[in-house]
């Protein structure tokens, strides 16, 4: 059994909101998550087809890439097909949360995903987005519950190192302490002076993390007024960006690696833009998931042979074009990568957590484009 907030919570430790960008409708979009699932479905898009998937499938909760309520909506009334999508799926009791910028930012996300595809050895992100400034949680706690605050505090986040999670250091002490009147203390009597064995514990986090940490560290904890100190760090800041930039194991010619991006991501068809003075073998290659054409500047500023983006405006073309920029644009929908590597990372979660939840991936073809 699992409830839909314990399984949101396990998947934003993975792909948190605070990654997201600015303005950007991440989250719970639609429903409830304080209730069981039984049935969870992955998808690229909510769309009214996707959702009479789901009410054949008797869904509880949709994971979709892209935000179903991605602009503010005037009227809801079950007019149109859109909004009337939007009464069956409350009707029905389908939750719909949508994880966008944030999965494309992540480590080991969607974009890392399309350069593990096409073979492309990551060499760092295309354009910077956050800049995350470490803090060091201190809190003493009973030396008896040590290890479970060392718990709890670690599953809410605090402690991850580069490549090791959990991390913590600890030191042993004594606290004292005297409850007044107006006291309810887990430990001792009122008015007497008590002496406890505690255990003084340090882990750090990222700063966008300290509200949730702290919460589950207060919540865990068996004094009424825990003593702690929160102390920002001096440590390098952790970077985040979008898009990522790499290169192939060998040069390869345009045109083969063209067909790669054809044949990797099942297309029926590609835009290619090519300056005046044409590249014939590429290597380094700039990438970015979605409508990426903001970013071509950064692509050329770190020296990509190609840029690989979708939905490239046509005088955007003109400029790539100018300034000297191979592109190909695949087209928006390649970002279906998105649902089997999910499901591939909840099934792994399923397993580690004993979760009994199917989950399923979306049949339904989204592509608005046909290829004729």
């Amino acid at each position: 059994m699992v409830y839909g907030l314990d399984f949101i919570n396990h998947f934003e430790k993975y792909c948190p909101q605070w990654l997201a960008e600015e303005g950007d409708p991440v989250g719970l979009h639609i429903g409830c998550l304080k209730r069981e699932i039984k049935r969870i479905m992955v998808t690229l898009d909510v769309r009214p087809e996707v959702v009479e998937e789901a009410i054949a499938k008797k869904i509880d909760l949709i994971i979709a890439k892209h935000p179903p309520i991605f602009r503010p909506i005037a009227r809801l009334t079950p007019d149109t097909p859109q909004n009337k999508m939007y009464f069956d799926l409350i009707k029905h009791d389908i939750a719909v949360y949508a994880a966008h910028t944030n999965m494309d930012i992540i480590p080991d996300g969607l974009n890392d995903w399309f350069c593990e595809a096409l073979e492309i050895n990551v060499e760092d992100y295309l354009v910077k987005t956050h800049e995350v400034k470490w803090l060091k949680l201190i809190v003493y706690t009973p030396k008896e519950q040590a290890n479970q605050m060392r718990q709890v505090l670690g599953n809410a986040g605090a402690g991850e190192q580069g490549n090791y999670y959990h991390t913590s250091y600890s030191m042993n002490g004594l606290g004292r302490f005297t409850p007044n009147d107006q006291a309810t203390p887990a430990i001792g009597q009122i008015n007497q002076a008590e002496t406890v064995e505690e255990e003084r514990i340090e882990v750090i986090l990222p700063e966008p993390l300290s509200t949730i940490v702290l919460t589950a560290m207060k919540e865990a904890h068996p004094y009424e007024e825990p003593a702690y100190d929160l102390i920002k760090l001096e440590n390098p800041p952790k970077t985040y960006g979008l898009g990522r930039i790499g290169r192939l194991k060998e040069p390869v010619l345009l045109e083969t690696f063209v067909k790669k991006v054809r044949t990797t991501f099942a297309l029926d068809g590609l835009r290619l833009i090519e300056p005046p003075i044409k590249k014939e073998y590429v290597q380094k290659i700039a990438i970015c998931g979605g409508s990426g054409e903001k970013f071509y500047p950064a692509a050329l500023q770190k020296g990509a042979d190609v840029y690989l983006t979708g939905d490239v405006y046509y005088h955007t073309a003109h400029d790539m074009q100018a300034d000297g920029l191979t592109v190909i644009d695949p087209g928006h929908h390649i970002e279906k990568l998105c649902v089997p590597k999910l499901i591939e990372k909840m099934e792994n979660w399923k397993l580690t957590e004993g979760w009994d939840v199917e989950l399923l991936a979306s049949k339904t073809n989204t592509n608005p484009f046909q290829y004729y």
